[in-house]
């Protein structure tokens, strides 16, 4: 399984960008898809999740300025972030995962990541 993310880069302070991530066959075929990030010196995080019935979950540090979402057309997993602060700077990665991840496991499948810098 290719689980591989785009979209990363420099943003300044209160800005936005999108993430994008593809996954080997269809992306319904994974009971959920999610984003994590690490930034440096810390653990690595779930930002958001989303299950092949569209539900969604957010850590608190994004809730309100994140959205997960699929696209069913180009089978292709989003991740808007907006009013990104400095704090958000880590690598973002895009995981995928079947009903034990669902469950409260860890993902099966991790992308390489993308680095997102957020600075002035």
């Amino acid at each position: 399984v290719q689980v591989v993310e785009s979209g990363g880069g420099l943003v300044q302070p209160g800005g936005s960008l999108r993430l994008s991530c593809s996954a080997s066959g269809n992306i319904f075929d994974y009971a959920a898809m999610a984003w994590y990030r690490q930034a440096p010196g810390k653990e690595r995080e779930m930002v958001a999740r989303i299950t092949n019935g569209g539900t969604t979950n957010y850590a608190d540090s994004v809730r309100g300025r994140a959205t997960i979402s699929i696209d069913n057309v180009n089978n292709m997993v989003y991740l808007d972030m907006t009013n990104l602060r400095p704090e958000d700077t880590g690598v973002y990665y895009c995981a995928a995962g079947d009903v034990a991840f669902v469950r409260g496991g860890r993902p099966d499948y991790w992308g390489q990541g993308t680095q997102v810098t957020v600075s002035s």
